[in-house]
């Protein structure tokens, strides 16, 4: 993969479909040949230019009518544009409807072979990867039952893991992994944050502009709304307007009540008499807890490393030693990992990392700055218990994940012995907080509301 030149290029393109308001009429447009129009024009897209780099992740903005999915379905190839042109470098790989490429009567072996031949790899380059999209997928004995048996994770599983495995040049992701649970979803993230790092051309779409932020260096915006052309621009740029046009639509005159007073110092304006003011102080604790559902430590998640030492266990636990599956956010809580030597360890190191559903790193720590003017070394079989003590951030609703890893030596000089990707699941199922990362811990609020009573002669 290189990064000089372009990847995607689109010149004034747009895609008209026709619309019959009865379904004779299109016979009667097929008898006239045209002498006669029987249809009306609807745009799905019209007059949009772009140039995609190679190299950049380039996102798609836009709401429900916009034109995205028409958009896509051009890159891809399987629409032509009524007007314009795409030129597109390099092989192309797309997940974009649920199921889209898969035979729902094919088994998922079958669909496998299917979809990568469809995206240019011949049956001996399918056979070598054929094992690595398996344990991508990982769906199990499903591999040999019929796609249409398969939930919506599943699928999005299988499909991902095709195109994760076709060595494409340029990505085309449409929403479809906000399916599935919160492993496969951070695995999907670590893939495509490796192929960015490769050179790699990703087209993303999403209504989701936090995702957009994390993922993209530019984006468009397609119109809706009082918007009648497409914005090209910076990701910081697109996001602002776009959330300025979805609160634009929501707008509406505030209703009147009771009759309101105009009073001005002009000629014919009535005199003021008096003011009294009366304050009322509204004082706030923060009253809804941020509950937080923490699973178990999974002992098969995926993780690498040198095998020096190997983690036992991992997990919050109580003042009783116990591990707990419920904390709350804001709260001070307690984080152990239990590491077992294989071999001697010299300057031992143990280390976690807190994740948004995208991958982004909320909170790292580790004793290697804490510990390292210590003798923390371990002899064969020796085991270590390192307990972190903090608040807990007050995370917004929805999924993250905790990898955890032991390490030996000290700074850059150290290496992994054991590092588990995403092998703690945690849900915020209560939280104040609607928008950002995480909130302010042990927040109180107040408000005053001076009320100004007019006596006016």
């Amino acid at each position: 993969m290189t990064s000089s030149g372009f990847a995607v290029k689109a010149e004034n393109i747009g895609k008209r479909y026709e619309i019959y308001d009865r379904p004779h009429d299109r016979l009667k447009q097929s008898l006239w040949r045209g002498r006669k129009k029987f249809h009306r024009d609807f745009w799905a897209l019209r007059n949009v230019s772009f140039e995609v780099k190679k190299g950049e992740t380039f996102g798609i903005v836009g709401r429900n009518g916009s034109g995205k999915s028409t958009l896509l379905q051009m890159i891809c190839g399987t629409l032509t544009p009524t007007e314009g042109q795409i030129e597109v470098n390099g092989r192309v790989a797309a997940l974009l409807e649920l199921g889209s490429g898969f035979n729902p009567e094919f088994t998922g072996r079958e669909n496998v072979y299917l979809n990568a031949s469809v995206l240019g790899l011949s049956k001996e380059e399918i056979d070598s990867k054929y094992d690595e999209i398996v344990q991508f997928a990982d769906i199990g004995d499903f591999i040999d039952q019929p796609v249409k048996t398969y939930s919506s994770g599943m699928q999005v599983r299988l499909a991902f893991s095709v195109i994760a495995h076709v060595d494409a040049d340029i990505l085309v992701i449409d929403e479809a992994l906000a399916v599935g649970d919160v492993f496969f979803q951070q695995k999907c993230m670590r893939f495509l944050h490796e192929f960015q790092d490769k050179g790699g051309t990703i087209l993303f779409v999403s209504h989701d502009m936090s995702a957009v932020k994390a993922l993209c260096n530019v984006a468009i915006l397609l119109p809706f709304g009082s918007q009648k052309q497409p914005i090209l621009g910076s990701v910081e740029e697109i996001s602002r307007i776009y959330l300025e046009e979805i609160y634009a639509e929501r707008s509406r005159p505030l209703p009147s009540e009771g009759e309101r007073v105009h009073i001005d110092n002009g000629v014919g304006s009535k005199s003021l008499q008096s003011i009294s003011v009366s304050e009322r102080i509204f004082d706030g604790e923060d009253g809804i807890p941020n509950v937080l559902q923490v699973s178990p430590l999974r002992h098969d998640a995926e993780s690498f490393g040198a095998g020096g030492a190997r983690i036992i266990n991992a997990g919050f636990i109580g003042d009783d030693g116990r591990w707990l599956s419920t904390i709350l956010g804001g709260e001070s809580v307690c984080f152990s990992i239990i590491v077992r030597a294989l071999r001697p360890i010299r300057h031992l190191a143990l280390g976690l990392v807190i994740k948004d559903r995208l991958g982004q790193y909320l909170c790292a720590e580790g004793t290697d700055l804490h510990f390292r003017g210590s003798s923390l070394a371990l002899d064969k079989d020796d085991l270590a218990t390192a307990e972190f003590s903090f608040t807990m951030p007050i995370l917004v609703q929805g999924d993250y994940t905790m990898t955890v890893a032991v390490a030996e030596g000290q700074g850059e000089e150290h290496f992994q012995h054991h590092l588990m990707h995403d092998a703690i699941a945690i849900k915020s199922i209560q939280s104040r907080l609607v928008h950002g990362i995480v909130g302010a811990c042990h927040m109180r609020m107040k408000i005053r509301i001076e009320k100004a009573d007019l006596k006016i002669a």
